[in-house]
């Protein structure tokens, strides 16, 4: 356990030399909270990238960027004087705690509780301590800042708890129908409206999460594995071009359609 700690004192320590003012590293002491926040979010997906993966030395070197992300906003929290590296664990722990009575209360709820309907009283107790504005909606707790794909499925999600849902598939499939025709209705208008065009498609994509919530699978793990899927097709489509003599770039759009095809049987 002392090792482990001495490590984590030790990446606290390069993070405060990198934004040393004299002798720190230039990129390192230009950022700010708002400018590392793109890095996050792409280490984030990366630690992903990499589970799917299934390689654990992969694994083990994203989380490692990913604490460094945490570390990054540590030290600047530090240098302003609002809180350190101690305060961040402290809060998560404290909020564990909180948030898991029947875990660590000294008298254990019932272990047939809905865990559900506790957590969010919980949340709503905390935002009334921090003296956040009372808001009554089922959505109130829904991130702003997460990725879209999972924003529209945890919406769904916490209105199909009140009832606002269908208990079928087919209406949901029929929603989808409804909006491809709504986006080619727009697209094929005779003065095309961009705004109009952006916004059903946004209903298309939406109804399509829909469907993936019905189906019990996650949207954004579904498209990250469809990316993957497409990646490692057309780097194939990309070999086999090359393996005829040719490339991508000078071959046609049937000419890859029939590697693609090729690759696929395979």
């Amino acid at each position: 356990m002392a090792q482990k700690q001495s490590q984590l004192d030790k990446l606290l320590q390069i993070m405060q030399q990198l934004r040393d003012p004299e002798n720190g590293c230039p990129w390192d002491k230009e950022q700010t909270f708002e400018s590392i926040v793109p890095h996050t979010i792409e280490e984030t997906y990366e630690v992903a990238d990499a589970i799917f993966n299934g390689d654990m030395s992969e694994i083990k070197d994203e989380l490692g960027d990913l604490l460094f992300q945490v570390v990054f906003y540590a030290q600047l929290g530090k240098e302003q004087g609002d809180f350190e590296f101690d305060d961040i664990a402290q809060a998560i722990n404290d909020k564990l705690i909180r948030r898991h009575p029947h875990v660590f209360s000294e008298s254990q709820a019932e272990q047939n509780i809905d865990l559900s309907a506790q957590w969010e009283q919980i949340k709503s107790e905390e935002r009334k301590v921090k003296g956040l504005a009372a808001d009554s909606s089922i959505l109130a707790n829904v991130t702003q800042g997460l990725s879209p794909l999972t924003r529209a499925n945890k919406l769904q999600q916490k209105c199909s708890k009140v009832g606002f849902d269908w208990n079928e598939l087919p209406p949901v499939v029929d929603k989808i129908h409804e909006e491809i025709a709504e986006v080619l209705a727009e697209v094929n208008a005779p003065k095309i409206n961009q705004q109009a065009v952006e916004e059903e498609i946004g209903d298309l994509m939406f109804a399509v999460v829909n469907l993936a919530r019905h189906c019990k699978v996650n949207p954004e793990t579904a498209l990250i594995r469809a990316n993957s899927k497409f990646e490692k097709r057309f780097r194939q489509v990309e070999n086999l071009i090359e393996k005829q003599g040719s490339s991508v770039e000078n071959s046609s759009l049937e000419e890859m359609e029939a590697a693609w095809v090729k690759i696929k049987k395979l």
